[in-house]
């Protein structure tokens, strides 16, 4: 069994893991923890996400049981935000590289890992697709309501200043409070289906859906966000480079 470990705030770390396991491990039994457990599994694999020493530095050789591989999937990070956390991070057998880190933290991995590489992620299939409206641009958010609505309103003035009036449809789980009327609300998971038939995709500029969304990035405008570790502007300005 491979047993991952995905701790973090919203659905970004599990649905990563889930494209990992799909991607080099399809069809494999595997166990998520979102918390470090006292004891662990019995696992084939341990798998640690985004952070290399867990969110808040529990992560240490001594938790990891010997001769299991550990593998990490790094993807960027605020690394002089990071960095002070760590104090004796484990030993990697591999480190898939899902995007771009910087310097330092990359020079990092390579001194913790047996071998650096990169990995292309492909999502697990998803089931039925709703139809949208012809013309009609996507707001794609699962965090806070308040940054929710502040794509919402970014969708809108990006439309006022194309001169369009397209049909707006948010998919997040929860409706915020204060939606305009004349903006759909869809709950729908995964939302990356749905890019294919948006005009525009309207979204921060998070891990999953950036990646998401590379096949659509002639349609796709982010609003980054401030976060404690992930580095949403510097992912930003790398889309908005091209």
């Amino acid at each position: 069994m491979i047993v991952c470990y995905a701790r973090g705030g919203g659905f970004g770390h599990l649905t990563r893991v889930r494209a990992y396991l799909h991607t080099v491990h399809p069809g494999a039994e595997a166990t998520i923890l979102t918390e470090w457990p006292d004891r662990l599994p019995d696992a084939a694999e341990i798998v640690v996400d985004a952070f290399p020493a867990g969110l808040e530095g529990e992560l240490t050789r001594a938790g990891l049981p010997p001769g299991v591989p550990v593998v990490h999937l790094a993807r960027l990070l605020r690394w002089d935000a990071y960095r002070p956390l760590i104090s004796q991070t484990p030993r990697f057998d591999r480190t898939w590289l899902v995007e771009p880190v910087s310097g330092p933290h990359l020079a990092f991995l390579r001194s913790v890992s047996a071998r650096v590489e990169p990995l292309a992620l492909t999502d697990p299939p998803a089931g039925d697709v709703p139809v949208l409206e012809a013309g009609g641009w996507l707001v794609v958010h699962s965090g806070p309501p308040e940054e929710t609505m502040e794509l919402v309103a970014y969708a809108r003035e990006s439309a006022a200043a194309e001169g369009a009036r397209p049909r707006i449809t948010l998919v997040s789980p929860v409706a915020p409070a204060g939606l305009p009327p004349e903006v759909a609300h869809l709950a729908a998971r995964p939302a990356w289906p749905l890019f294919a038939g948006a005009a525009r995709i309207i979204s921060a500029a998070g891990f999953n859906t950036v990646r998401q969304a590379a096949p659509h990035r002639h349609k796709h405008r982010v609003l980054p966000f401030p976060r404690r570790f992930d580095d949403q502007f510097t992912r930003a300005a790398r889309l908005r480079a091209g």
